[in-house]
């Protein structure tokens, strides 16, 4: 809670309302700052006070909330409303000559690029106080990358014309391929191209927040950086890779390394799409060990009848933890359906069928069961949350140039969505948890 001594005009319980501020107050008060607010004042030490570190840190904050795309933007909002200056703790009875200048607002987002190790550490600890807010927070995850487009040049040859502060140097270009099919088979593909960088996100996906996050250049593969965040989220939130049951993903995380990292180190069970890498042509494959019992590239397992060789799908079984397999049920048996070679079938009691079969195909909650739909359903929670990085802290149309730079926005954009979400939820405003727009 970055809050300063000041000479006050009027007080606050003077005021009736005071309306759309309320969401900048909730920030700024359940914030766990402190760290880095000591940090900035011990850097300045006995150097000029004209802008106070905290008062200014506050105000950037406010140009997040009320949605500011420049400094410029938010600088002409705080030289004409007295009531944001006196609640980011400026000196209201200097007037506008209490706001800080362009220049005084470029170096002090310079010195915060220093110090993004307690922007970090303020992140994980937000992340820590909704845990114990809410008990089944990080239960289910959901992973996605998202496209963070520079709107800079693209850096040219060092020979032809030296770098001029106009060109974002550290971007680079990033391809993305959406494929599917249509309602008549036909298949679709889409291609996205774009200069400039990319967010590693994950977030709970009941509750729509953020818990861990990576920036990269725009062509990083968004699978080996899937798991080196989930590997440095178990480094730093311990307590939510201990409490997460499942971890959602689409297409683009369909990678056996990562499915085994998942469960074998850290038991969260993978719920992620996944292609056909079948590259064989087959459309079924022979269970290790089986005569009559096969299944296809989405974990879908069959059975034959050894009277007349008909084919039906098996029932899922659930997953057994101690032995790592699934089980299969006898179709027959289960719902009941008729079938000639059911007293003579090896599997007419199920079938399990471990995981080691094929580590994408099989995991520990089965692709064909209604269980695993329901889980992957909410992998799109991670598609709101980047909808509203975009629409609400203005990452579709940005200036910002620079990979610390842009580390340092999107740092700034979650921080304020989770301190935001801890606001809520402290002053009983459990229904507005997902909004960062609607008045408290």
């Amino acid at each position: 809670m970055a809050i300063i001594p000041q000479k006050q005009l009027f007080k606050w319980d003077e005021v009736e309302e005071l309306g759309d501020l309320e969401r900048l107050k909730l920030v700024i008060d359940y914030l766990p700052d402190e760290e880095l607010m000591q940090a900035l004042e011990n850097e300045r030490a006995n150097g000029r006070n004209d802008y106070p570190v905290r008062a200014v840190w506050n105000s950037v904050l406010a140009g997040i909330v009320f949605q500011h795309p420049t400094i410029e933007s938010l600088r002409r909002e705080l030289s004409r409303n007295a009531q944001l200056r006196q609640v980011c703790g400026f000196d209201i009875t200097l007037g506008v000559e209490g706001v800080p200048s362009s220049s005084a607002y470029t170096r002090f987002l310079r010195r915060l690029m220093t110090h993004q190790k307690e922007l970090d550490e303020m992140f994980d600890n937000l992340v820590r106080m909704l845990c114990d807010e809410l008990p089944d927070f990080g239960e289910t995850l959901a992973i996605d990358g998202k496209a963070l487009e520079s709107y800079a040049k693209p850096r040219r040859a060092e020979s032809e014309k030296p770098y001029d502060g106009r060109r974002d140097i550290d971007a680079n270009f990033g391809v993305k391929t959406y494929k599917g099919k249509n309602k008549d088979g036909s298949v679709w593909e889409k291609t996205m191209s774009w200069f400039g960088y990319k967010l590693h996100l994950i977030v709970d996906a009941n509750y729509e927040l953020p818990v861990a996050f990576r920036v990269t250049q725009a062509s990083r593969s968004e699978i080996k950086e899937a798991r080196t965040l989930v590997d440095e989220m178990a480094l730093r939130l311990p307590e939510i890779v201990d409490r997460c049951t499942y971890l959602t993903g689409d297409k683009g995380y369909d990678d056996t390394k990562m499915t085994t990292k998942l469960w074998d180190e850290y038991k969260i069970k993978p719920v992620i799409d996944i292609r056909n890498a079948w590259r064989d042509g087959e459309e079924t494959k022979l269970v290790t060990g089986r005569e009559n019992v096969v299944y296809d590239y989405k974990g879908t397992v069959y059975c034959y009848s050894p009277e007349d060789n008909r084919r039906r799908e098996m029932v899922p079984g659930g997953f057994e933890k101690d032995r790592d397999a699934l089980k299969c049920l006898c179709p027959a048996k289960y719902y009941g359906v008729e079938c000639r070679g059911k007293d003579a079938c090896p599997v007419k009691s199920g079938v399990r069928i471990p995981l080691c079969e094929d580590r994408r195909v099989f995991t520990p909650v089965a692709r064909p069961s209604a269980k695993w739909k329901k889980i992957y359903n909410k992998r799109t929670a991670v598609e709101r949350v980047n909808s509203r990085i975009d629409r609400v802290f203005g990452f579709e149309d940005h200036c910002v140039r620079g990979l610390r730079k842009m580390n340092l926005r999107c740092s700034l954009a979650l921080i304020t969505m989770l301190a935001m979400a801890l606001g809520r939820i402290k002053t009983k405003q459990g229904d507005k948890l997902r909004s960062l727009v609607q008045a408290a």
